[in-house]
């Protein structure tokens, strides 16, 4: 999609520098995940095949955790990602279908290559799958499930003993270790894609700070955020509303 070219989105060499910076982070994180980080350990697969069937008894609460919330941050950047590539040279879909599976690896090379939105109006949600990514049902959607998990992590087995048996994991598995990485990686990266959804719809600057509360902040911010307004100052009317 051609940008519009009266508006000044970001300066050249910020943008330049700010892609270049991602673009390392993603090469690096690859490169560590790949080379760096602990090996793999031999029940990988069966600790995998009893997250994914729900057989967590035998698991340390925390990392049933941690996974269940890794499936859950796709659905925040699918909200603010597909709205934010309709006006993207490279769309957003298909980084974003891969963050389902691969969360930062999938998601930085879009953070990298997009360009800030910022200055652009807020447009309409156009479609189902846009009004039902802008719909304040779907952070309620997230900010529920992030509650009960990790109420799930403080009420299964003693907290100090949890904490240590998942560090010990954390230095001796590399999927613990690395969707661990990942976590954090999506909590410092969502500002990128959050606050020039902010400045689009005008809201306060208070959500600015929302990124700081892993996973439930965003997904309060899709729940309240305010519908935006369009270049003709009129209220977008979406699913949200």
């Amino acid at each position: 999609m051609n940008m519009p070219k009266e508006v000044a989105i970001t300066p050249f060499p910020v943008r330049r520098w700010r892609s270049f910076a991602l673009g390392s982070l993603w090469l690096g994180f690859v490169t560590y995940g790949v080379l760096l980080a602990p090996p793999s350990t031999p029940d990988t697969l069966e600790v995998i095949r009893l997250l994914s069937t729900g057989q967590w008894s035998e698991l340390n609460p925390w990392v049933v955790v941690l996974f269940n919330l890794m499936g859950l941050w796709p659905v925040v950047y699918a909200s603010l990602a597909l709205s934010d590539g309709r006006d993207q040279a490279v769309p957003a879909w298909p980084f974003v279908v891969g963050s389902f599976g691969l969360g930062a690896f999938a998601l930085l090379p879009y953070l990298a290559l997009r360009k800030s939105t910022a200055m652009l109006p807020h447009g309409a949600a156009e479609g189902v799958l846009l009004r039902v990514m802008h719909h304040r049902w779907l952070g309620v959607g997230v900010a529920i499930p992030t509650l009960l998990l990790v109420a799930y992590g403080f009420t299964h087995g003693p907290v100090p003993g949890a904490w240590q048996d998942f560090l010990q994991q954390f230095s001796a598995s590399r999927f613990i270790h690395v969707m661990s990485l990942d976590f954090c990686l999506l909590t410092l990266l969502a500002p990128c894609l959050l606050w020039d959804d902010m400045a689009r719809r005008q809201a306060s600057p208070f959500w600015g700070a929302a990124f700081l509360l892993p996973l439930l902040g965003p997904a309060l911010y899709l729940m309240l955020r305010p519908a935006g307004v369009v270049a003709n100052g009129a209220a977008v009317h979406s699913a949200a509303n």
